[in-house]
């Protein structure tokens, strides 16, 4: 039988444990009669032992599924290069949390095998486009599949923004910064700073502020249709980072753009794959009060 996905990719972090697991995994594909693409740097750490070393740009090109072995910062970075050609992406598990890499480690290689007979599903998660603008120049333009955040820099000074929602003004706060989360960034630095969950399916961005040097401002989900505008009004340093990659600073004056990007990501997911399990587990929802962590 012919699998679901001909040329499958790669990608994993370089470590000892997750070069055995994508070894295994690369067996696994051939076995199953896939051509097999390892992306350039993941290359380094599995050895020889076949498949076409790749470029993102071939495996863009080329594949027709990428696998991620390791943690959610490493899907976020294959998101991030792939975004553009619209590969699909599934996640083994070999990080800490793995909201993104949902696939249990223990579980692969069935999981794995369910997924090229073609028993899976499919799930479009949305992403932030994000430009800076200066004097009505633009300085960078990127994507977010978590967030897009502004925050001060190395000083330990409050910074003050100024918040409008489709032109419209919403206010103006002092404070560490502010989160604009997507659905998939709801459960990253935004949960940490005390934002909503956003399922997935649900159309709408998180903003939530960091440390507000006022009790009143708490966190808001708008429409993901909404074009958000953060002007920097007052700030001695400060700086806009995207899902943690993507670093500017920026000056008194500049304007933070946001809008749903027209690019989306496609996460393959294995039979039985629940998003309300999945944080249940991460998050040790329903655990008996006073049970030890291993019960």
């Amino acid at each position: 039988m012919q699998p679901a996905f001909r040329r499958v990719a790669l990608i994993g972090k370089q470590t000892a444990e997750i070069a055995q697991s994508l070894r295994t995994l690369r067996e696994l594909l051939r076995q199953r009669g896939c051509e097999v693409m390892v992306e350039r740097e993941t290359a380094a750490s599995v050895g020889d032992g076949g498949g076409k070393v790749a470029s993102y740009e071939e495996i863009g090109r080329g594949a027709d599924l990428a696998i991620v072995v390791g943690g959610d910062g490493t899907m976020l970075a294959a998101a991030r290069n792939l975004v553009r050609h619209r590969v699909p992406l599934a996640g083994v598990n070999q990080g800490r949390l793995g909201f993104m890499t949902d696939i249990a480690l223990g579980e692969m290689n069935d999981s794995v095998g369910a997924i090229l007979e073609g028993r899976h599903s499919v799930e479009e998660r949305a992403l932030l486009e994000a430009e800076i603008l200066r004097d009505g120049r633009s300085l960078l333009r990127t994507v977010a599949l978590n967030e897009a955040v502004l925050t001060k820099g190395s000083q330990a000074r409050l910074i003050e923004f100024e918040l409008r929602i489709n032109g419209e003004y919403v206010y103006t706060l002092r404070a560490d910064g502010v989160i604009v989360a997507t659905p998939t960034g709801s459960t990253a630095y935004a949960l940490s700073a005390q934002g909503p969950i956003l399922q997935p399916t649900v159309a709408a961005f998180a903003l939530v502020p960091l440390n507000p040097h006022v009790l009143s401002a708490r966190p808001v989900s708008v429409s993901d249709r909404s074009e958000i505008e953060i002007g920097l009004v007052r700030a001695l340093d400060a700086r806009a980072h995207f899902d943690g990659f993507a670093l500017t600073d920026m000056h008194e004056g500049d304007r933070l753009a946001l809008k749903r990007s027209a690019d989306s990501i496609r996460f393959v997911h294995p039979p039985g794959y629940s998003y309300f399990t999945m944080l249940r587990e991460k998050l040790r929802w329903s655990k008996a009060m006073g049970s030890r962590p291993e019960d």
